[in-house]
């Protein structure tokens, strides 16, 4: 009882929530990239949180059902096919063995998030079954998906249909701010180096990926050329010599020797990380407390969006 992959598309990952608390070893976080969608992916379907998914990167996905359950796809503006019929993003489908699941390339944004009912059964590699490539751990084997690659789930007859509404769903542009929390290091850039960082706009660069977003404009200047190496917590944002900010994500190092001028607020990275090469990108500050707040809000806009389902 399993799908099979019959094409991997340009990037296919496993992911549950994230492997946490493994850092004392030198095992980053992983997980999805974009967690709201992951989340609704497996709200809609019923799943307990943190059910492993499938992270699809920019699209090309198509699976083989062998086995009677439900699926629901969120995330990215990536058109969603069953047996070439199309079928909308954002809500439950019933789904019968022989159905080809197909996942097109994405319009808007670039992470969609594919679930399974009761979810993937994979087993978990440091007390988690997300896949990070660079540590070879999580998934099946460490690896993207590969055609012919058996992925066990449950057969499941009885599901109820839910979706989220239209204007409820979020909406992913080729913009996007970043807040950011400022940082013990801001200290070692100037006033005027801050003023342009957080005044200008920049690219983000073909060099982004889930260990994090590289980005061009206005280079930035630091009077310290490097640190001792330190923990680097999700979001940080470094200033290498050539004075790129790089936004570090799920996969990135435990460890590293750039200064950092803060770290963006996590609604914001995962934002970030629906943008495609080109992108652009803006920063504004944000204090420690109006953080806090943002993320609570955000929390309980998640907690009382209403969910629809179908007669």
């Amino acid at each position: 009882m399993s799908f099979r992959v019959v094409q991997t598309g340009i990037l296919s990952l496993l992911q549950d929530s994230g492997r946490m608390g493994q850092h004392r070893i030198g095992l980053t976080n992983g997980g999805p990239l974009d967690p709201v969608a992951f989340n609704w992916c497996n709200r809609l379907l019923q799943n307990t949180a943190g059910t492993t998914a499938i992270e699809v990167s920019f699209g090309g996905l198509q699976l083989e059902a062998q086995v009677d359950t439900f699926i629901c796809v969120t995330g990215a503006l990536m058109p969603l096919r069953i047996n070439k019929v199309k079928k909308d993003l954002w809500r439950v489908h019933a789904v019968k063995a022989g159905d080809i699941v197909a996942l097109d390339f994405a319009e808007e944004g670039s992470r969609s998030y594919l679930g399974v009912a009761d979810g993937f059964q994979i087993e978990p590699s440091f007390g988690s079954t997300s896949t990070v490539m660079r540590e070879k751990i999580g998934g099946l084997n460490g690896e993207p998906l590969q055609v012919n690659d058996s992925l066990p789930c449950a057969s499941v007859t009885q599901r109820r249909e839910l979706y989220l509404k239209r204007e409820h769903q979020p909406h992913y542009q080729d913009m996007v701010t970043v807040r950011v929390i400022p940082g013990y290091q801001e200290a070692h850039i100037s006033r005027v180096q801050q003023r342009l960082f957080f005044s200008q706009a920049y690219t983000v660069s073909q060099n982004c990926d889930r260990m994090g977003y590289r980005l061009e404009g206005p280079p930035i200047s630091c009077d310290i050329e490097g640190i001792l190496s330190e923990g680097i917590c999700y979001g940080a944002i470094q200033i290498p010599a050539d004075g790129q900010p790089i936004v570090l994500l799920n996969d990135r190092q435990t460890i590293g020797g750039y200064p950092k001028i803060g770290s963006a607020l996590s609604l914001d990275a995962a934002h970030l990380a629906q943008l495609k090469p080109g992108g652009t990108v803006h920063f504004a500050p944000i204090s420690h407390h109006g953080a806090h707040n943002a993320l609570h809000l955000a929390a309980s806009f998640y907690n009382r969006l209403p969910i629809s389902e179908l007669n």
